[in-house]
């Protein structure tokens, strides 16, 4: 392509980062959301970097349902190595033809429940998950997670709350089979964790104000103890 010329030259490094000075394509669900609901992607992006803070240093980290992949690179900037799953072949197929080597991020199609990972990770990941699992599913959900993480592994987990369905549009409802208050998810982690963490989170700000008032649920746990 013609080279550009920008009115302040600090701007010609847009050329020299872009493949071949072209714009990047986001993914699937984030290019819907970019079309239908714009802001939501804010919301998503705080989500990411939440997570990325809590692993920050971390050596290997796993991210059970990832999606189209498109905010785990958030995460990638501050773990070791990064690996992504989602049972979906489609989404794993459209991050794949994005995957960046500079970012290099593995790509998986697996579904936690049929069976846990075939290695440990330090660190696991899962956003907006959970609520997808049918409750007579979640124990193997759980118990597929803990035997994916090593003894001192970190798990993230987050999830619309139980209140806020209220709100949510019926698209989004149609999905969401096992949204939990934050006691009850709680009480679910501590079954399987020795120290649990829960935050609130309103739109982009994670909080530890009261629960019944957050529209979505974070919990960080560690100590899993085994299925």
């Amino acid at each position: 392509m013609a080279e550009r010329q920008f009115g302040e030259s600090q701007y010609s490094i847009i050329d020299e980062v872009l493949p071949g000075g072209e714009p990047l394509r986001m993914g699937l669900m984030s290019s819907a959301r970019w079309q239908t609901d714009p802001r939501t992607l804010a919301f998503t992006l705080s989500r990411y970097k939440f997570v990325a803070k809590m692993l920050s240093g971390r050596r290997n980290v796993l991210e059970i349902g990832c999606g189209d992949g498109f905010a785990s690179r958030i995460v990638r900037q501050a773990v070791g190595r990064l690996t992504i799953t989602d049972f979906d072949p489609v989404f794993v197929a459209d991050f794949e033809s994005r995957n960046d080597p500079r970012w290099h991020t593995e790509a998986k199609v697996h579904d936690i429940l049929a069976g846990p990972l075939d290695e440990r990770f330090d660190g696991i990941y899962s956003l907006d998950v959970l609520e997808h699992i049918d409750p007579a599913d979640e124990r193997r959900y759980m118990a597929n997670l803990c035997a994916s993480l090593d003894e001192y592994g970190v798990a993230v987990v987050g999830m619309p709350s139980l209140e806020s369905q209220v709100h949510a549009s019926p698209q989004s409802k149609a999905g969401h089979v096992n949204c939990k208050s934050g006691p009850a998810l709680r009480k679910l982690f501590e079954e399987w964790f020795h120290v649990v963490l829960v935050f609130s989170m309103n739109d982009e700000v994670v909080h530890t104000g009261f629960e019944p008032m957050a529209n979505y649920l974070l919990v960080v746990a560690t100590g899993a103890k085994r299925a």
